[in-house]
Formats: structure tokens, C-alpha cells, sequence
């Protein structure tokens, strides 16, 4: 198999960028991915006008364009069940931007139920290029291990396998209540990241952590993109 490059031509392999949250669900979105919905703000009456329309509880995120690991610098708050809630911490989240972390702002999103998670993503293999990956989430996803990978293309057929791969197959079913999975949810998710590594030059990773299966079917909370450094995008693809 000849060896892919997904690096746009006089690109700088060594050197990469990364999307802020919004911005990598933009984009990915082009290519039929869903999202939970959810408003970016920047004060806090946005975020009580966020949290209205959405209705609580809801999750605040510092959002950022250099801000690749929210969780691990406490830029998230979960479950805010209140008006003022919901505005105090997007003041705190504000407070807590550091000036490397580029333009910024408050991600408000509503709290989705479900027991179950998935990921998927984008990643590039030296050898042979992009591939895209689907594999168990949430607390069983070092525990299990189960992960399953294809290189793009992939067609309908090919994300249906990558489902019947999985050996968590009793998750997928009618669990703790909740219905059995819509396999056709991550189709989309899994078709449309194929597409993204194809039509994107440079599209070096993109991670979808977690896709929350709520009411049967998995939805997409948080997305991490990134790109080869020099990578052009049309205005029509992101915001920034």
C-alpha cells in the first residue's frame, strides 16, 4: 500500500495547531457530524441567556483557540442547574483564560443523559496515512480497551463493520433502561470523518470524546481538531 501524505504541499510536518472546541465542531460539522447544541458566550448575562434557552441543568467549557485539555486545567463546570449558577462560573471561567490561550469564550451546553459513551476520531498513521477509529468511552475505556480502526476511505458498509467489531457488543443493546443504540447515528459520525480527512489537507487528528448515547443515539459533546501548521481553511469551513 503506498504511503499517504495528508500535509498540504511545503507544510512543516514537526508543526501543528489546534481548532478551539467551537471552531473543530464548525468544521466537522460540514461533513454531517451533529452536536449537541450549544451557544458561545462571553459575559455572563450571554450565559444566563444561554442557559434560558437551552434550559438547565446545563455545562459551561472555556473555549479557546489554543485550549486543547479543558479537563485538565478545571476550565469545565457540570450541572449547573441555575441562572446565577450558570453565570458565576462563566465569570470564573473567564478568569481562569491565560493570554496563550487566544480568543476566548464560554462554551454553554445542555447536560445530556445517557450511560453510555463512545470515541471516535481522526488520526494519521506515518506509514499510511489518515484512518479513522471507534472505540468504547467513558470509564470502561481503559478497562476494555475496545477499539476498532479503519483507513479512509470508509463507506457506509465499512462504519457498520467497524460497529460489528466492537466486542462490547451487549453495551449497544438495550442498557440500564435506556434503548438499544441507532447504529445509523455513528455511521454518519464515522462516514463524516472520513470525508473531513479527505477533503481537508493537513487534517492531522481529530478527536470526538465523548459521543454520549442518549436516547439511542450517539451525539457528539466535544471535539478537538488538529492541523498540520500552514493548513488554509475557507471562511466558509470556520469562523477562525
Amino acid at each position: 500500500m503506498s504511503q499517504v501524505d495528508p500535509r498540504p504541499p511545503g507544510a512543516d510536518p514537526a508543526r501543528t495547531r489546534t481548532l478551539s472546541e467551537s471552531d473543530s465542531k464548525e468544521l466537522l460539522a460540514r461533513f454531517g457530524i451533529s452536536f449537541a447544541p450549544e451557544h458561545l458566550v462571553t459575559d455572563a448575562a450571554g450565559a444566563r441567556a444561554a442557559a434560558d434557552a437551552l434550559g438547565v441543568p446545563v455545562a459551561a467549557k472555556l473555549c479557546g483557540t489554543n485550549i486543547a485539555h479543558k479537563s485538565e486545567r478545571g476550565l469545565v463546570r457540570l450541572g449547573l442547574s441555575g441562572s446565577d449558577a450558570v453565570a458565576a462560573a462563566t465569570d470564573e471561567l473567564l478568569a481562569a483564560a491565560r493570554p496563550d490561550d487566544g480568543a476566548t469564550g464560554v462554551l454553554i451546553a445542555p447536560m445530556l443523559r445517557g450511560h453510555r459513551e463512545l470515541i471516535a476520531g481522526i488520526a494519521t498513521d506515518e506509514q499510511f496515512g489518515p484512518t479513522v477509529l471507534l472505540g468504547i468511552g467513558g470509564v470502561l475505556a481503559e478497562a476494555v480497551a475496545d477499539v476498532t480502526v479503519r483507513l479512509v476511505p470508509i463507506s457506509r458498509i465499512d462504519a457498520e463493520e467497524m460497529i460489528d467489531d466492537l466486542r462490547s457488543q451487549a453495551l449497544l443493546g438495550e442498557f440500564r433502561g435506556e434503548p438499544a443504540l441507532e447504529r445509523d447515528s455513528v455511521v454518519d459520525v464515522l462516514v463524516g470523518l472520513s470525508d473531513a480527512a479527505t477533503a481537508v489537507p493537513g487534517l492531522v487528528s481529530a478527536d470526538l470524546n465523548p459521543l454520549i448515547v442518549s436516547d439511542g443515539r450517539a451525539v457528539a459533546v466535544d471535539a478537538l481538531v488538529e492541523l498540520t501548521e500552514g493548513t488554509h481553511l475557507e471562511p466558509a469551513e470556520v469562523r477562525s
